[in-house]
């Protein structure tokens, strides 16, 4: 599926809408080049889920996690997760796989921003390509493009 979004209030739409969609604990690979509209993109799953505070790229930190509580015990919510600064494949795949496990044990969608730093795409994850309608204009939109696992 490939759709059009106009602007970054488009783009978190979108996510609202795939995080009301997607099975509990489902994993997304984020690719795009800088300024593509990943973390935009998270920023509207996380409404989707019912996270109210405020989601920024984890670029520095690596990974940010946003558990939900239920009766006060994390029950689903959103790891995210930005491979960008990591330059071997060895450690970008120790960091996602503890990353997985962490997620998965909260019961939490997993978002990976930059997957193409991983030694090679894990199964039966939901792949999602964000690209620029024109580079040298930001405002004119992006595309994006989901394949579902296979």
């Amino acid at each position: 599926m490939t759709q059009a979004l106009r602007d970054a209030a488009a783009t978190q739409a979108f996510g609202r809408q795939l995080a009301l969609r997607l099975p509990t604990g489902s994993i997304l690979l984020l690719e795009g080049d800088l300024g593509a509209g990943k973390t935009c993109l998270v920023q509207g799953l996380a409404a989707g889920l019912g996270i109210e505070e405020p989601i920024t790229s984890p670029t520095f930190a690596l990974a940010q996690h946003y558990p939900l509580l239920k009766n006060g015990v994390a029950a689903g919510g959103l790891v995210h997760l930005d491979l960008y600064r990591l330059e071997l494949a060895a450690a970008a795949d120790e960091l996602f796989a503890q990353e997985e496990e962490e997620a998965r044990a909260l019961g939490a969608l997993l978002a990976v921003e930059w997957p193409e730093r991983l030694s090679r795409p894990p199964a039966g994850c939901w792949q999602i390509q964000l690209s620029l309608i024109d580079p040298a204009n930001p405002e004119a939109g992006r595309l994006i493009e989901m394949r579902s696992p296979s």
